[in-house]
């Protein structure tokens, strides 16, 4: 890619207009930055660097200063032009420390310096752990850069398929980076776990409680009906009831846990998000409800691309043909993939809509609708699984509420 003139200035612009089909977008709130394209891990379960989108090897393995300069610009334009008060910046990879810390810092500072100072800006790094050292973490903190780990529980078990290029673990090296997290509050941003229906729920739950995360997130395998994921059939899309519902079973299993433990629970976001739209809330999260998706990737190369996991779908599926040289922010909200994630009822096929818990499900995470040859106008391959949860938090917030008025 042949790198342009840096972006001048950027001009304030009134707020995005409706389409022709009535649709506003919703100004991107999310940037997630990546900083290397590749890994020194090679889990065995890994949909980037395992999966059928090899993309990744066309590109440059760190990002330079000439992309950091113009997405700088980009995003500081984009502020301007809807008057945003606050972003969030996500420094990924690959494993975003490989190179250490520096360039990092360089992303963030290069964003702070040019997003006006009335835009509180938000960074926080996400890593596997396993290059995180004491002095790497000194830094980012003086740099009000906070760190999340990826983990697959709180023990050496948990994390077995979690290992180098030479199948050495990387657990000891993810356990001192959670330690010197939990010595460092103000820089833990919290740790990110996949369901495995092979470990024990609550020996991952309470294993994870005790390398002190100020929160967690528990994420469903990405999968779809073309590649279902472990313990599913697959098979034909749609609201299939009934049926096994092995991840609702185990997710309900945490949230009973997580609930009973009452003011001293720790923050789980899918739960968060489940209770407060059950209570009329908006969602915050892609794994369910309706709200916008307003998030966006810049890869090393400034390719301005939708989130990764679309890449579990099929090759290219994350692709937007823009990048931070030739294309505003402005510019990917007309993509026809984000008009899609920001388009929230619309979006759904026609068993979602007619579901009683459609509202708060949000047909689930947008990837995991995708269908080989008839694309996401359809339920999630975990339809009845979320169904089984929401259900199961649905009636304890209700006992909850009867027995305490």
């Amino acid at each position: 890619m042949t790198a342009g003139p840096r972006p001048p200035a950027p001009p304030c612009r009134p707020a995005a207009r409706p389409d022709a089909q009535g649709h506003v977008p919703t100004p991107l709130r999310q940037f997630v930055l990546k900083v290397h394209g590749r890994c020194n891990l090679d889990c065995t379960y890994c949909y980037l660097y395992r999966g059928q989108d090899s993309g990744w090897r066309d590109r440059p393995a760190r990002v330079g200063g000439r992309v950091m300069e113009h997405t700088a610009a980009r995003v500081a334009e984009h502020v301007g032009a809807h008057g945003l008060d606050h972003v969030r910046i996500e420094l990924h990879g690959g494993e975003p420390l490989l190179a250490g810390p520096a360039p990092v810092l360089d992303y963030v500072r290069a964003v702070r310096r040019t997003v006006p100072d009335s835009c509180r800006i938000t960074a926080t790094v996400q890593t596997n752990g396993t290059r995180l050292t004491d002095r790497g973490l000194e830094q980012l903190t003086e740099d009000g850069v906070r760190v999340g780990l990826s983990l697959d529980g709180g023990r050496a078990a948990h994390n077995a398929r979690r290992v180098d290029h030479a199948g050495r673990p990387a657990w000891p090296a993810a356990l001192a980076a959670a330690r010197r997290l939990a010595a460092r509050p103000q820089a833990y941003a919290g740790i990110l776990c996949t369901v495995d229906l092979d470990a024990d729920p609550l020996d991952v739950y309470h294993s994870l409680l005790e390398l002190g995360p100020p929160r967690l997130d528990l994420l469903l395998p990405h999968a779809n009906w073309g590649r279902p994921p472990p313990g599913l059939p697959g098979g034909r899309p749609g609201r299939h009831r009934p049926g096994a519902t092995p991840y609702g079973d185990w997710l309900a299993t945490v949230f009973d846990a997580w609930w009973d433990a009452g003011r001293l629970r720790t923050r789980v976001r899918l739960f968060q998000e489940i209770v407060a739209l059950l209570l009329g809330a908006p969602s915050r999260a892609e794994a369910v409800g309706l709200s916008p998706v307003a998030a966006v990737v810049v890869e090393t190369d400034g390719a301005i691309e939708q989130v990764d996991s679309l890449r579990s779908a099929y090759r290219g599926a994350a692709e937007t043909g823009y990048d931070v040289f030739r294309h505003s922010f402005d510019t990917v909200l007309r993509h026809p993939g984000i008009v899609a994630r920001q388009s929230g009822e619309r979006a759904l096929g026609a068993d979602c809509r007619a579901c009683p818990v459609g509202r708060v499900c949000g047909g689930g995470n947008y990837v995991h609708r995708y269908t080989p040859g008839s694309g996401f106008h359809h339920p999630s391959v975990y339809c009845a699984d979320l169904e089984r949860l929401i259900r199961h938090v649905a009636h304890r917030l209700e006992h909850t509420v009867r027995t305490t008025t």
